[in-house]
């Protein structure tokens, strides 16, 4: 049913529904049923990749975030949710315009967003810009690699979102739900779900949020709306469209400046783009098709569709990263720009099929999924760059007291690329019950990758065809009903898109994955836990390259190992919890040498802003003013120093902790009342860098007021 959220409701049922893929509409029959997904009504929308395995029997370690989770916290978009998550840490953010994340010390390429799901199908490819939170129902973090199954994934773990979807039981019901905040940002989302009949549902959400910031003349603006259709078209089969449209325009911002390293020598409002530049475009369209029909016996076959196009537009100044012409490494005060222009389109088409089901072999019994998929991915990008020429008049500002209005420099093409993939891949996957309280998970996936680049510059063309093989294996034991234990091992395969500097393709990476973990249920099922050890090797790694700005570079070996504490669920009927930790030590396996980077990166050093520790603590708790019920609760989030550079050592991001108050208030049986402030201490802090000229600043003290009309 899609109501405004409900502080009542116990994040451990939140992660249990989830874990089974569906939607709130459905959780009263999941509750009926917690261990199985075939005892779902036929309208119940299974997940891909998912069988009907419950996640307590998996040898891997998920969280599970709640939409209802997610608005109460005031997250709104996939980036800040992902704060709450253990293990996850920011990156370089392009100026603000995608996402980028990476889990248990390892992301992708830091030139490009970073990959995700939605439903099970990419939604990381292609330029999307900043995804919202309006249509989503969970956040699942599938921890460890994922090509066993997925395909082309990064060792450390899979974020997969679920979103919303229309049912038979909703019956002209949803919400609106109006915000607005500090430095004069407002948002209007809503949510509706109806039928036309017995046999076509519908649902439609979206979003319309502007504002401006903390940083000088930086303003954003953001539409999303996501109609979807459910169509029962026999007894056994349903078919399911959801459409997606976005358009964003956020002015590009690259941050701060480090003056000799540190970041706290200028204020943390500078902006040092023009504002006279406009924005950032992107806009977005997507479309799912997913047909499910049940055979017999609790076996099912998944078919879908995905379709994708997105596109990013912008003529904008930032600082200058060349170390020859940078004249703030001279005077200290002066900070020399150049205008870089972007053109970029991305279309990606995506297919799957996907047979799953249980059957038994003597005293065995198999839980078995068997599919293929297939994508085609398109990335034309064209590229300007204005940089002042020797003895022309300097395209500058000062740092300390920035002036807008200067005339960006003449300039030249830097870049005009078409890069085409495709690929198919086979998996299958086996868990079998052994016994009672023994599990064994067997795994493959075989992957077939091309790729072809033109330089429409010089005209060189390059292309790459790799095959892959992805075991997976692991090993549960139930010791009971509230303790298991469990142990894993998988090998993963990630194509890398793009070309260095000089033209070359890159090598795809390649991983292996280590885990062993505990999973424990306590006061009677109220409170959830894990504990999880991790060990990833990765090779093939591909970083940004300092010496020249907007390019890769491949960096060599990497691994990550360390520790993750998560506790979720009720303390009691009326206090609820939320606990994580992560230690990860990530770090390079090789010497690295470049010749134009001008230092060598020795075997042992950090990788970029990943923080050694961190940690959240959440507590809800939920009372009665005047018979009105009542939540407030406190989010305190901490993040350890980071490395803030590459292949400068000494560019450390500082640590930092948040302190964050939530509220509410249900004024009337329609009406909720909601506030938000962040950042309660006011502490200065910054989130993530990719040089010490390009380095984010966190928010100050913010608030927000909203108020939620159940319709």
């Amino acid at each position: 049913m899609p109501t405004p959220p409900n502080p009542g409701r116990t994040l451990l049922s939140c992660a249990i529904s989830a874990t089974l893929g569906l939607t709130a509409a459905q959780q009263s029959l999941a509750r009926e049923a917690p261990s199985t997904v075939e005892e779902i009504s036929v309208t119940a929308q299974k997940q891909a990749y998912r069988g009907d395995t419950p996640l307590e029997s998996l040898p891997q370690q998920t969280q599970v975030l709640s939409g209802d989770t997610l608005a109460e916290l005031g997250a709104v978009e996939l980036q800040s949710a992902l704060d709450i998550a253990s293990g996850v840490a920011r990156q370089n953010n392009f100026g603000g315009l995608w996402d980028s994340f990476a889990i248990r010390g390892f992301a992708g390429d830091e030139n490009l967003p970073s990959g995700y799901l939605v439903n099970g199908f990419s939604g990381g490819r292609g330029f999307s810009g900043n995804r919202d939170a309006s249509n989503v129902e969970t956040i699942e973090v599938l921890k460890g690699p994922g090509s066993a199954l997925f395909g082309r994934g990064e060792p450390g773990g899979t974020i997969n979102i679920v979103t919303r979807k229309p049912g038979f039981e909703r019956k002209g019901e949803g919400y609106l739900r109006a915000t607005a905040g500090r430095y004069d940002t407002y948002r209007l989302e809503g949510d509706y779900a109806d039928t036309l009949n017995d046999r076509v549902a519908f649902r439609i959400n979206g979003a319309r949020q502007d504002g401006e910031s903390f940083r000088d003349t930086v303003t954003s603006e953001k539409t999303v709306l996501t109609p979807s259709f459910l169509v029962a078209l026999t007894e056994n089969t349903s078919l399911s469209y959801e459409a997606e449209y976005l358009k964003q325009a956020t002015s590009f911002d690259r941050g701060i400046v480090a003056i000799d390293g540190d970041p706290g020598k200028v204020p943390v409002s500078n902006f040092y783009g023009e504002p006279g530049d406009g924005p950032s475009e992107v806009n977005a369209n997507g479309h799912q098709l997913v047909l499910q029909h049940d055979l017999n016996d609790g076996w099912f076959i998944l078919a879908g569709a995905n379709y994708r196009a997105s596109s990013f537009e912008d003529c904008v100044t930032e600082a200058e990263l060349a170390a020859p012409r940078q004249q703030l490494y001279v005077d200290g005060q002066t900070l020399s720009r150049w205008q870089r222009c972007r053109d970029f389109d991305a279309e990606d088409t995506s297919a799957r099929i996907e047979l799953s089901g249980s059957f038994e072999t003597g005293a065995f019994t198999h839980h078995m999924i068997v599919g293929g998929d297939t994508y085609e991915y398109a990335l034309e990008s064209q590229q300007d760059r204005w940089r002042v020429d020797a003895g022309k008049p300097t395209y500058s500002v000062d740092v300390f007291n920035p002036v807008y209005g200067q005339v960006a420099p003449e300039g030249s093409p830097l870049a005009n690329r078409l890069e085409k993939q495709s690929a198919w891949g086979l998996y299958f996957q086996d868990q079998i019950d052994l016994s009672e309280h023994w599990k064994v998970l067997l795994g493959l996936r075989y992957d077939n990758f091309s790729q072809d680049i033109e330089n429409r510059r010089s005209e060189m063309k390059s292309r790459q065809s790799q095959t892959a093989t992805s075991p997976r294996a692991g090993l549960v034991y139930e010791a009971s009903d509230t303790l298991s234990v469990y142990a894993s091992y998988s090998e993963g395969f990630r194509p890398n898109s793009g070309v260095d500097f000089f033209g070359t393709a890159f090598d795809p990476e390649e991983s292996k994955s280590y885990e062993l973990g505990t999973k424990l249920v306590a006061l009677d099922g109220a409170l959830s836990s894990t504990i999880a050890l991790f060990k990833m090797e990765k090779s093939n790694i591909v970083a940004a390259d300092p010496a020249h700005p907007g390019s890769s570079a491949a960096l060599g070996e990497a691994e990550s190992q360390g520790v993750e504490i998560d506790i979720t669920g009720d303390l009691t009927d009326t206090l609820r919890l939320l606990f994580n930790y992560a230690y990860v030590d990530a770090e390079t396996s090789n010497d690295i040498t470049n010749v134009d980077w001008g230092v060598d990166v020795p075997a042992g050093s950090p990788l970029i802003n990943i923080p050694e520790n961190s940690a959240n603590l959440m507590l809800v708790k939920s009372f009665t003013v005047g018979g009105k019920a009542s939540t407030f609760g406190v989010h305190v989030n901490y993040v350890d120093d980071r490395l803030g550079e590459t292949i400068d050592p000494s560019y450390i991001l500082p640590s930092y902790t948040l302190v964050n108050l939530l509220g509410s208030y249900q004024a009337t049986g329609k009406l909720k009342l909601t506030v938000n402030v962040d950042n309660l201490l006011d502490e200065k802090y910054y989130v993530s860098s990719y040089h010490k000229l390009w380095t984010t600043p966190g928010s100050p003290l913010t608030w927000t007021l909203g108020a939620t009309v159940s319709l």
